[in-house]
Order: C-alpha cells, then structure tokens, then sequence
C-alpha cells in the first residue's frame, strides 16, 4: 500500500471525510492491504465505542404486499410469481414473543407499501409490542409515507426507521425506479424522519444497475451530509422475474471496503452485516463484522412466509438467519472474537 493510499486511510479516521477525488481512489484501489488496513482501523473504531458487542435485531417481515413496481425487486407490485401474504397483528406479537424469550430486544417490522397498513392499523400494531415489550425498541422498514403517518407512529412508540436512499444521484435513482417515484420525496421523507426524532437509517445497494464510482462518492457524501444513525449496504443481488434479473451480482468485496470506510466516517453509526452479505458470501456477515459492522438481523418471521419474502435470489431464510439458530450465530460470532448481546442497542452520541 503505497504513502498516498495510507494517508488517505488516516485522513477519513482523523477528519471523517474526504473530497470526491479522495473517496474515488479509495474505492478503485484494488489493493489487499488496503482493504485489511480499512478493516483494522474500521475494528478499532468500532470498538472504542461498542466494545465487542454485536446487537441483534429480530427481523419480522409482516407483509410482502407493495404498491410500487421498483425494477430491481422481488416483490414489486407486477411481479407475477409471488405467494402474496399479511400477517396479523397477533401473528406479529407471536413473533415479538418468541423473539423476546431468545434475547432479541429491538424488533424490526419490515414490510412493502402495503396500504392495508394504514396509520390506524400500524399505531395500534407499534402501541401494542411496546406495550407488550417496553423495554424494546421498535424499527419500522415500511418505505415512503407522508409526514404526518411518520409522527403518528412515533407518537406510537416507534423508535427507529429504515429507508434506504438507494442512490444519491436523481438521474440513476430514475433509472431503478417506475416513474412516479421521486429522489426529491425520498429525501424528504427522510429528512422529516430525522426531524421528527427517529434513529433513521439509510442506505444504497452497491453494484446496483447502472452504479459507478461517482454514484457511489456522492452516495457516501450524502451520508457524511445527511449525518443517519443507522446505515444499511448490501451487494446487489438480481431478482428472477424483475427487469434486471440478468444483471451481475454487486461486488463483496467492495461492500465490505464501503462497510470500513462508513464507520470510520461515521464513528459511532450503527451498521450491519447485512441478510445480502450473508447471502452473497458464506462467510460475508462474519466478514461484516470484521470490517467494522455491529449489528446483525435474524429473522423472526414465521418459517412458512420467509420464503414468500424474496426481494432477490436465493435469499437466506433458514439455518443461522432463522432466529432459532441464534445459538449458532452467537457460536459464529463468538469464533472471530465478537458476542452477540442482549441489548436494545441504541445509538451512541458522539
């Protein structure tokens, strides 16, 4: 690893940021000290604020229904093969139950747009795990909503959101969406998120279609901007059926590159290993949180709908993802020197 390249490492550590040039040849370096120097100094970070801990978040994927036709997954609303399926609010809570009693203290509910989900239902399902589990904290994943829906289900009880970017660049965000979606309202939602008192995530699929070095720059300049608590990257991987089916999977390799440099941009974030990780790489969640990632998120879904909730190939849903399986994630995480803890795993301030 050349002078330059090193310097650039300690730069990000030091300032938590660079200019878009510095960023670019940090991701085109094709460099393995450098990868293993971004994860030594990523770990470092990482630890100085959460120790060892890895957090688990119990993943409910409550419905794969969606009213919006995104070109890259699985269960847009065209897609023609999909098991549709809801579950009720006593099947979630059943869920939330299991999951408490296996340690699990933050729930995610995630699901597609579904409008059945209105305020009214959502509230009362946020309102009744919170009061059900008050010492956990509720993450909702359910897409654009206006910024009324988001302040009524805080005022329920939701303490985190997810809701991914998906690129910083409007003209490349057009390009993987229908068009009566919009970058500009995505950022508003997000930005309304934030405002109103979430822990908010974002996030980008690397090696989505179309995807350069440049999206990916403005991508990570928009999260050093926009300042999230949560960030969540994940390779790209095709959805059979989808209008990108036949496009190349997103690099590994790069994703967990990206993971160490969020972190040491954004030191105290909380980051994943993502589900697309582990599906990409065997070994890619380990991996993840070698490079600096702290949270994992099994899944709590009932064993006859994980298979129904496909948003790309072969993704993973039994084994270790199953939330059963948390004995052998423990042992797995365990094994690269990490614990898997029982904790609602909130952000920390800098």
């Amino acid at each position: 690893m050349n002078s330059q390249i090193k310097r650039l490492v300690q730069l990000l550590e030091e300032t938590h940021g660079l200019s878009d040039e510095q960023f670019a040849l940090l991701l085109t370096a094709e460099d393995d000290q450098l990868s293993a120097c971004l994860s030594e100094r990523a770990r470092a970070v990482r630890e100085k604020y959460y120790g060892r801990s890895v957090y688990i978040r119990g993943l409910i994927e409550f419905t794969n229904y969606c009213k919006n036709d995104c070109f890259y997954c699985g269960i847009r609303k065209s897609q023609p093969s999909v098991s549709r399926y809801r579950l009720t609010e006593e099947q979630i809570l059943q869920c939330c139950a299991v999951g408490y009693r296996l340690g699990f203290r933050t729930f995610v509910l995630q699901g597609g747009e579904d409008p059945y989900w209105n305020d009214d239902r959502l509230c009362g399902l946020v309102a009744a795990v919170k009061t059900g589990h008050p010492d956990c904290a509720v993450t909702l994943s359910v897409g654009e909503r206006s910024r009324e829906s988001y302040q009524k289900l805080f005022d329920a009880g939701a303490d985190r959101y997810l809701l991914r970017h998906e690129t910083a660049d409007p003209a490349h965000y057009r390009s993987l969406h229908p068009e009566e979606m919009d970058a500009a309202n995505r950022l508003r939602c997000l930005n309304a998120l934030k405002e109103i008192g979430y822990q908010t995530g974002c996030g980008f699929m690397v090696g989505s279609p179309g995807q350069t070095i440049g999206h990916i720059v403005k991508d990570l300049q928009f999260i050093r901007q926009f300042r999230p608590q949560m960030v969540g990257i994940g390779p790209f991987i095709p959805a059979a059926g989808t209008p990108f089916e036949s496009q190349p999977k997103g690099s590994s390799e790069l994703t967990i590159k990206l993971l160490s440099m969020i972190r040491l941009m954004l030191p105290s974030v909380l980051l994943p290993a993502t589900t697309a990780l582990g599906t990409a790489e065997k070994d890619g969640r380990e991996r993840g949180i070698q490079a600096g990632a702290n949270v994992i998120m099994p899944n709590l879904s009932p064993a006859d709908v994980r298979q129904k909730y496909q948003l790309y190939n072969d993704k993973l849903s039994t084994g270790e993802e199953a939330a059963e399986s948390v004995a052998k994630l423990r042992s797995s995480m365990e094994k690269i020197g990490y614990n898997v803890v029982t904790d609602r795993g909130d952000y920390l301030t800098e």
